[in-house]
């Protein structure tokens, strides 16, 4: 399969998958949307953009879902908004998350890496959080847009799951861990047992493909296509609340980082 199969394939799942998620939270999401500055992310993601500074910062979020991140960052004081996702389905979940707050955000279909030209070199900031960079087949492809979405001098915020955690099994009832697969692992994961990551239920679904990418993978490929790393770091919480054994243990590998950039060309 080439990148764009793979892409398309999961976004017929994540199409799939847009109800499924709506029938569980977003009646919660419109409701909490109504509150005026309602936020839904977590103190380590609120602290380090309010570190990075919003205030009058167009940002872009690549893979926005159903647009409560990003929501939540305009609510937190950032200008011009605009999310970017592959599944018409949470686009359509995001316009109407936004409508309901009356929050002034853009959002728009799309696959990734044909983001159109004309948002280049529009936004400040673009943010990347849990659950995007496995769903990417080339990382250099994907950074590469990225970058030329950002102003010169922009920076990028990813906050993500640690790839160490794709070597166990997410939902595993045994108590105790075991390592299931490779860190060194090259083929896509492939799997048709849905994308309910909330309640954990599966589901027969159209295939989605998964991919384990290194984190010097995913470190090389931001350096390698104009970044410069101002920090980084490791945390022992479960940005996916999916491995709760692993996270049971009294002793703990590296769950989850967050990373800053800058554009320097």
């Amino acid at each position: 399969m080439k990148r764009d199969d793979y892409t398309a394939a999961n976004r017929e799942a994540w199409n799939e998958a847009a109800p499924i998620h709506a029938r569980q939270r977003f009646e919660q999401l419109l409701a909490d949307f109504r509150k005026p500055g309602h936020s839904c992310l977590d103190a380590l993601e609120t602290r380090t953009l309010q570190e990075i500074g919003l205030a009058g910062k167009a940002v872009a979020q690549i893979c926005c879902n159903n647009g409560r991140e990003l929501l939540s960052v305009k609510n937190l004081g950032a200008a011009r908004c605009v999310g970017f996702d592959i599944s018409d389905g949470f686009i359509a979940q995001a316009r109407q998350l936004a409508r309901a707050g009356a929050i002034e955000a853009e959002f728009l279909t799309t696959d990734i890496y044909r983001i159109p030209a004309r948002f280049d070199a529009n936004f400040d900031l673009a943010i990347i959080t849990i659950g995007v960079l496995g769903w990417m087949p080339d990382l250099r492809g994907f950074f590469s847009v990225v970058a030329r979405l950002l102003k010169p001098g922009g920076q990028l915020f990813i906050y993500e799951q640690h790839p160490i955690m794709g070597m166990f099994e997410p939902g595993d009832p045994e108590p105790q861990p075991r390592l299931r697969h490779s860190y060194f692992r090259t083929d896509p994961f492939r799997d048709e047992t849905g994308l309910d990551y909330w309640s954990g239920e599966t589901y027969k679904s159209k295939p989605t493909y998964w991919f384990q990418h290194k984190l010097s993978d995913t470190m090389m490929a931001c350096i390698g296509t104009g970044f410069a790393l101002e920090a980084f770091t490791e945390h022992d919480h479960d940005v996916s609340n999916i491995f709760g054994n692993v996270t049971a243990q009294p002793i703990l590998p590296p769950l989850s980082y967050s990373l800053i950039a800058r554009k320097t060309r």
